[in-house]
């Protein structure tokens, strides 16, 4: 049976502090979570009840095979996770300083395995019958993994949905020209994308939520998701443009509500819900994650999003 989401792209291990408003140097005490963009909307997506892989790579060390068993407890399938022997699993760090300030601190050195995903190695068949296949811009920043990734775009049907995650980091990229040229490789074998405004702006050079839509659009993109904080988010399709405000919450940790948002955004469409439907149901999916510690660990069920919708 063809997969209903392939993701591709980052995976490692968050170390997160267990004293919320602390900086690193004073916390005492951390817990271990999987991690990266990739993995946690995998994980979002099997939460869901929906058969999902990840494409990417881990050091051959603990770390490693502790990210082969969660990925498994999660109900993700690891068959394309393979090892990098001369490579360390990367790990993260955060600092948590509620409500809108959390630190990241990357150990991707001399280079993350996830970033040496050869094109040969691929299931191109599995990545083009995938219902949905998810990249990331991260994906993008280096080779192997930049030739690989455009690879598994360049396999998809037309048709198909195939997302991509604007996720620009500018730690892993020498400038931001160079990831908007790569981006502007992508993007005419994608047809959703979703980022925030500064991921847009990296996308397709303009900040204003309705213009970066339409130029994302005008670039092929069936669905341009732009996700404006404070302001909700925005996303164009064909039937026109929805607005749709954010979902109030008590934040304790920030960093795993855009995945957990990719991962119900997935789950909408594969539904086929309208688009209304999928951004409320993403955003209150974000929300929730928003108001845990962990980003992976904490990915919502359908019924505990549901429950957050009804008490609106």
């Amino acid at each position: 049976m063809p997969f209903d989401v392939i993701a591709m792209g980052r995976l490692g291990v968050d170390i997160y502090p267990q004293q919320i408003g602390v900086g690193l140097a004073d916390v005492t005490t951390f817990g271990k979570y999987l991690g990266g963009t990739a993995a946690n909307v995998t994980v979002a997506v099997a939460r869901f009840g929906h058969r999902v892989a990840l494409v990417s790579r881990t050091g051959a060390d603990p770390f490693g095979e502790y990210l082969h068993r969660t990925l498994r407890d999660f109900g993700v399938d690891d068959r394309y996770v393979s090892d990098v022997s001369e490579l360390p699993t990367p790990v993260t760090f955060c600092e948590i300083f509620p409500p809108d300030d959390f630190p990241i601190y990357f150990y991707r050195l001399p280079k993350a395995p996830d970033l040496v995903i050869h094109e040969h190695e691929l299931d191109l068949d599995a990545i083009r019958a995938a219902r949905i296949l998810w990249v990331t811009v991260t994906g993008l920043c280096e080779e192997p993994s930049r030739s690989a990734t455009l690879a598994a775009l360049r396999v998809r049907d037309p048709g198909s949905t195939t997302v991509l995650d604007l996720d620009y980091r500018p730690m892993f990229w020498p400038s931001r020209e160079d990831a908007s040229h790569w981006v502007g490789e992508a993007l005419p074998h994608v047809t959703v994308t979703v980022g925030n405004l500064d991921e847009c702006e990296t996308a397709v050079g303009v900040r204003d939520p309705g213009a970066a839509a339409k130029a994302l659009r005008d670039k092929g993109v069936r669905l341009a998701v732009v996700k404006q904080g404070p302001e909700g988010v925005l996303a164009v399709d064909d039937t026109g443009a929805v607005e749709v405000p954010p979902h109030p919450v008590e934040v304790v940790n920030g960093l795993g509500a855009g995945d957990a948002f990719g991962g119900a955004l997935c789950h909408g469409l594969l539904s086929g819900w309208s688009t209304r439907h999928t951004m409320r149901f993403a955003n209150a999916a974000g929300a929730i994650v928003a108001s845990r510690l962990s980003c992976s660990a904490a990915m919502p069920t359908i019924d505990e999003v549901e429950a957050v919708l009804d008490a609106d």
